[in-house]
């Protein structure tokens, strides 16, 4: 819902507790929608190091377990990054550059999975 955008980045941004902004963003990002990562996008221009830092935790978190969440998440990143909005469009370029830093742990097979140990 769109109203629900502006109470949704003040928890991402929420000045007391980071906890609450990495929560936030995790709950954003497992939702697997554009609003949310728009949300968690335009977080990190008004965030202090530390909430800045709650919110790459959380994509990393949210990210790094399947490939396919990556992906979508890198797409949508690349849809908002041409958005009018210069604090989505800006944390979307952002979020850009972190998959290349996120090796998830499950991926389809034969997409660059290394193969397990063989049978002992």
């Amino acid at each position: 819902m769109p109203e629900a955008a502006g109470p949704l980045l003040e928890l991402v941004r929420d000045a007391g507790d980071t906890l609450v902004t990495r929560m936030t963003a995790q709950a954003l990002l497992r939702r697997k929608g554009r609003a949310g990562l728009a949300v968690v996008a335009s977080a990190p221009a008004a965030a202090d190091r530390n909430h800045r830092d709650g919110i790459c935790t959380a994509i990393v978190d949210v990210l790094s377990i399947l490939s396919s969440d990556l992906d979508q998440a890198a797409e949508v990143s690349e849809e908002l990054a041409r958005v009018a909005d210069d604090h989505i469009s800006l944390g979307a370029r952002q979020l850009l550059h972190i998959p290349g830093e996120i090796d998830p742990v499950l991926r389809p097979e034969g997409r660059g999975a290394a193969p397990g140990p063989g049978p002992a």
